[in-house]
C-alpha cells in the first residue's frame, strides 16, 4: 500500500478529542489467560471446524502436501519440516492445515484458500512469500480460522518484492485471525483489495482480529474496505500506520497496545470514500489518530472477553505464533 498524506477534513484538534473520549469508553471485559490456545474460534470466524475428528495425515514434502490438502472431504494434514515452494497451494474445504512442532511450515510461498469454507490453518511458519503470492490468501471463501501462525518476511528488499502475509478478499466473510505473530514485513492484512469491488465485498468481510503481535510491519494492521472488522487485544510494535478503515469500512479498535507507531488509526488515507472507527481502553502510546468518522459497529454480535490494555503485550507476546499451541 502506497501511504499518502490524508486528505483535509475537521480541524486535527476536534478529531483528537472525538478520539480521545471514544478511548476513554469503558467496557466490561474479562482478561484471558495468556497465551491460553482456544480449542474453536472466537469472533466471526466462530463456528469454524475445519477437518474436525478426521484421521490425521502427517506430510513432510510439497507433492504430499498438495495431495493432501485436495477436495472438499473433511480432513486434517499435518505438516512435518519446512517446506519450500513458489506461488501458492490451493486448499480444499472442510480441512485442518497444522504444523508439527514449533518450526514446520513454508517458505518462499503459501495457501490460498479460494471459493472454499470450513478451513482452519494453526501452528505453520509462513516466510518470505515472494510477489504475487501472499502467506495466506483467503479469496471468495467463508468461516476460516487462522491461528497460532508465524508470518514473516524481511524489509531488506523492496516493499514489493513480497505481497501480503495475509489478504482477505473478493466477498470472503466470517473470518477470525487470532495468536499470529507478524513480523519484518511491509504489508501486513489487506482485507478487501480494491476500492471498485463494492458489488462484491459490501456486507461481507466481516473479520475479527485478537491477541496477534505486529513487530516491524509497516502498514496494513490492518487495511479494511468496505466490511466489518473488530481488532481487540492485539500488540502493535513498529508500524507507521496500524488499522486502516476505508471505503465505508466500520472497525471497533479496543483494548490494544501501540508501540513505536506513526498513526494507529486513521479512516481518511488513500482512498476517495473515509471509513469508520471506533476506538476504546487502547494504549496508543503516543500514536496519532485520524478519526474523521466514527463508527455504529460497538458490539459485535458474538460472545468474547477481553483483557485490559495493561496486560495485553505480555499476554500476546507469550502466547502467539507457532509452536505455542
Amino acid at each position: 500500500m502506497r501511504t499518502v498524506p490524508p486528505r483535509t477534513h475537521a480541524p486535527r484538534s476536534a478529531l483528537v478529542v472525538a478520539a480521545t473520549a471514544l478511548a476513554t469508553t469503558a467496557v466490561l471485559a474479562l482478561p484471558q489467560a495468556a497465551g491460553a490456545a482456544e480449542i474453536s474460534p472466537i469472533g466471526f470466524g466462530a463456528g469454524t471446524t475445519g477437518g474436525g475428528s478426521a484421521p490425521a495425515v502427517t506430510v513432510s514434502t510439497l507433492a504430499a502436501f498438495r495431495t493432501a490438502v485436495t477436495g472438499n472431504t473433511a480432513k486434517v494434514v499435518r505438516v512435518n519440516g519446512l517446506i519450500s515452494l513458489s506461488g501458492q497451494v490451493d486448499i480444499g474445504s472442510n480441512t485442518t492445515v497444522l504444523g508439527v512442532g514449533s518450526s514446520s511450515g513454508f517458505t518462499g510461498g503459501g495457501l490460498r484458500i479460494k471459493e472454499r469454507t470450513n478451513v482452519v490453518v494453526r501452528n505453520l511458519n509462513i516466510s518470505k512469500p515472494v510477489a504475487p503470492a501472499d502467506g495466506i490468501t483467503v479469496q471468495e471463501s467463508t468461516r476460516v480460522w487462522i491461528d497460532h501462525n508465524s508470518f514473516s518476511a524481511d524489509r531488506s528488499h523492496d516493499k514489493d518484492h513480497y505481497d501480503g502475509l495475509l489478504d482477505v478478499n473478493h466477498g470472503s466473510d466470517d473470518v477470525t485471525v487470532s495468536w499470529n505473530t507478524f513480523k519484518e514485513h511491509f504489508k501486513g492484512s489487506l482485507v478487501g483489495h480494491s476500492d471498485n469491488n463494492a458489488s462484491e465485498d459490501t456486507g461481507r468481510l466481516k473479520v475479527t482480529y485478537h491477541h496477534n503481535h505486529f513487530s516491524n510491519v509497516h502498514s496494513r494492521i490492518p487495511s479494511l474496505r468496505f466490511g466489518t472488522g473488530h481488532f481487540y487485544n492485539n500488540y502493535v510494535n513498529g508500524a507507521e500506520t496500524a488499522c486502516h478503515s476505508r471505503m465505508g469500512a466500520q472497525m471497533l479498535v479496543e483494548h490494544n497496545v501501540f508501540r513505536n507507531t506513526g498513526v494507529a488509526v486513521t479512516t481518511n488515507r488513500s482512498s476517495d470514500v473515509d471509513g469508520y472507527a471506533n476506538l476504546r481502553g487502547n494504549d496508543l502510546g503516543g500514536a496519532a489518530t485520524e478519526i474523521s468518522r466514527v463508527g455504529s459497529f460497538t458490539t459485535p454480535p458474538y460472545g468474547y472477553s477481553a483483557e485490559p490494555a495493561s496486560s495485553v503485550a505480555a499476554s500476546v507476546t507469550s502466547g502467539a505464533g507457532a509452536g505455542k499451541l
